[in-house]
């Protein structure tokens, strides 16, 4: 593949992708292309393939098939390159000792040991002000809440691609962050805040962000694009309205919507 096909190519492709699990299949895709730039929103119902897709994407699950990042098959970055170049938010993440909450953000800064920011400091309480936990800095992570561990993850994959503000940002240091359910454990005002601060890195700095959500409306408010995972099948992927059809809602969730406006803002929403 020539430097022109490279630059051409989306920054994340999937083509002929299966994941089995023995004789079970557990996810297809035939053709998925993402764009930098984006926040794409994942949906679909519970044990549709939503968590594999993503796995797929990070390297974390094998598959048949091809994966392509920035033009390269997933399977020749090596571990490093990868984590320069994408964080990831697993729905449980588990931390096998008594880190404080600093120490577990720090833990996004390894990859880039060997060529630290110039100030790393300033960049790690930048990512713990974006998730709103420098308050919980020496805090062991074992005794916060559920939401305020998912917070500090976050601010963990948010220093990892140096993120925050970008101060002093290097050439290519966007990536993307792939995060599976990241608002399930978070309060209202945090999820807004999460995704607020996804879309506007997407657009402002050309952040890629691949999100697993559950909450259609949310994923209406900030979502770029949505994938519609059914029955361990990519089904639909587009625009998040285009996708999130009253139709299509009731074939996959079993459940009737219907299209109402904001009159404050303008803004389409699902009634359920």
């Amino acid at each position: 593949m020539g430097a022109s096909e490279v630059a051409a190519s989306p920054a994340v492709g999937l083509r002929d992708v299966r994941v089995m699990a023995g004789k079970r299949c557990l996810l297809t895709v035939s053709d998925l292309q993402l764009q930098p730039g984006r926040l794409v929103a994942v949906l679909g119902p519970n044990g549709a393939g939503k968590s594999t897709l993503l796995g797929v994407m990070g390297g974390w699950i094998r598959y048949q098939g091809t994966c392509h990042w920035e033009g390269r098959e997933l399977s020749s970055w090596s571990v490093t390159e990868l984590a320069r170049r994408r964080a990831v938010m697993m729905q449980q993440s588990t931390v096998a000792f008594d880190f404080t909450a600093e120490e577990v953000v720090r833990l996004g800064r390894y990859p880039h040991r060997h060529s630290p920011h110039a100030d790393e400091d300033a960049l790690v309480l930048e990512a713990m002000r974006a998730a709103d936990v420098v308050h919980l800095r020496q805090t062991v992570l074992g005794v916060l809440s559920g939401g305020e561990r998912a917070r500090v993850h976050w601010a963990r994959a948010w220093a990892q691609l140096e993120c925050p503000g970008w101060p002093q940002r290097r050439p290519q240091a966007a990536g993307w962050l792939l995060l599976d359910e990241p608002t399930a454990a978070l309060d209202l005002a945090h999820q807004h805040r999460l995704l607020a601060l996804l879309r506007q890195a997407c657009e402002a700095h050309g952040l890629g962000a691949v999100v697993v959500l559950h909450d259609l409306n949310l994923a209406l408010r900030y979502a770029h694009e949505a994938v519609l995972v059914c029955d361990g099948t990519v089904c639909s992927h587009g625009a998040v309205r285009d996708v999130l059809q009253p139709q299509r809602i009731g074939a996959v969730w079993r459940v009737q919507a219907r299209w109402l406006d904001d009159t404050a803002t303008g803004l389409p929403y699902l009634v359920i």
